[in-house]
């Protein structure tokens, strides 16, 4: 009997998903990414060797893995060529990779929207966007204006639905951003050219993952971004177009709820958070500057520096209520190795209204409570074996379990695939 695991993140994102969805793949049979765009990116050490994936799911570094991205994602052409194209010459993804014919087209006149917007935007109101069309994308599809992949095949109809799309888009942005216009043809030829290299990957995800799952084949589900990014129940209007938690992996992929087995949050040691929006237990001093460097805690996708602080255990209680998490997986434990004290943070001093996450708090208007753990001088990097751990560390750990009630199955203690404890495999 195959196993279907959901595998998100329980923070605003970073939490090391590919590592683990890239670890536990040895065990899976196919990889589903079920939401987000190229707005996400995960990196993957094997051996040394760093490989970035921001479209393509991360079981692509395994041969025997199908990878399949599903109707929840909002493709880009040019970004998923490029990024194919930046595989190990290895890797022949025509046989393995397969694109859902219901994902939405992120397109050039989505990028330029985004990035207008938020150069537009009021420094107290900006979202902190990376600028890759994400959210226009989204738009255009709930509004159902959007294109999709399945548009590709027919050059004619999709010739007449940009026509129409680009009238919409070019008036906005040259009648109220006063920018440039986009000329059809070149778009469209620039379109067509690209869709000639996706369209053999496109085939009837939903179909074959429910065939999959039906011959008792583990699928393991891949998200992007976190749960506190989720456009519904994250920490809005400061959150991602898409919803991120494990839900999202039915309807970004077509499997059922009853079908899915495990739903396994990845959680930093800590907490961190790109981009603009609430962090109650962010830390503006030398500690969360020593988490900075030692976590080497910049974007994947954007390179930009990410903002650090405490484990706030208010908001990781919300994610497993959210996503209905049977365990987690605890990452960068060895980011705290040397330090003296750890802080966690178990509750805000408003703690009626704080609860609500969705809410724009700031530290002046929900201050974190924190309990003071001991730390560990001893190296954690590397560790495979539990009991290995420094007394301090595996307490830490037992805390955290305590404080949100659900078990840590693996703990991750540094960059390389093998640097994991695993106590519970989710798929075996």
């Amino acid at each position: 009997m195959g196993k279907s695991v959901i595998i998100v993140g329980t923070q605003w994102g970073d939490e090391g998903k590919g590592k683990i969805v890239d670890l536990l793949t040895d065990s899976a049979h196919a990889v589903v990414r079920f939401q987000g765009g190229h707005n996400a990116g995960h990196t993957l050490v094997n051996k040394g060797k760093k490989v970035i994936l921001h479209l393509i799911p991360s079981g692509i570094l395994h041969e025997h893995v199908d990878c399949y991205i599903g109707n929840g994602v909002v493709l880009s052409l040019d970004a998923l060529v490029a990024e194919i194209n930046t595989l190990p010459a290895n890797i022949d993804v025509s046989k393995r990779l397969k694109i859902s014919p219901a994902a939405p087209l992120i397109m050039d006149y989505h990028i330029i929207l985004d990035k207008l917007r938020e150069e537009k935007a009021a420094v107290d109101k900006k979202i902190g966007t990376t600028g890759r069309g994400i959210g226009p994308a989204y738009e255009d599809k709930v509004s159902r204006r959007g294109l999709k992949v399945i548009d590709l095949f027919d050059p004619d109809n999709l010739s007449h639905k940009l026509k129409e799309i680009l009238d919409y888009y070019n008036f906005i942005i040259t009648n109220y951003y006063h920018g440039s216009a986009i000329e059809f043809q070149s778009l469209f030829n620039k379109t067509l050219k690209l869709a000639d290299k996706i369209l053999p990957l496109v085939t009837d995800v939903v179909s074959e993952l429910h065939n999959l799952y039906s011959k008792g084949s583990n699928i393991l589900f891949e998200g992007a971004q976190g749960t506190l990014l989720d456009i519904d129940l994250g920490t809005y209007p400061f959150v991602t177009s898409s919803n991120t938690v494990a839900g999202s992996a039915c309807t970004g992929s077509g499997i059922g709820p009853k079908n899915i087995d495990y739903v396994l949050g990845i959680t930093k040691a800590y907490t961190t958070r790109v981009g603009e929006g609430p962090f109650v237990t962010e830390l503006n001093d030398d500690i969360g500057k020593h988490i900075a460097k030692q976590g080497h805690e910049f974007g994947s996708t954007t390179g930009r520096a990410r903002r650090c602080g405490w484990l706030d255990v208010v908001a990781l209680k919300r994610s497993v209520q959210i996503n209905s998490l049977s365990g987690l997986c605890i990452t960068k434990l060895d980011v705290l190795d040397g330090m003296n004290t750890i802080k966690i943070c178990t509750s805000y001093q408003d703690t009626e209204s704080a609860t609500a996450l969705g809410n724009n708090y700031s530290h002046d208007e929900c201050k974190p409570i924190y309990e003071e753990l001991p730390g560990w001088q001893e190296p954690t990097c590397g560790i495979t074996d539990i009991n290995k751990l420094p007394k301090n560390a595996l307490n830490y750990i037992k805390r955290i379990e305590e404080l949100v009630g659900v078990s840590v199955d693996i703990i991750s203690t540094g960059a390389d695939r093998n640097d994991t404890i695993i106590l519970k495999h989710p798929l075996l």
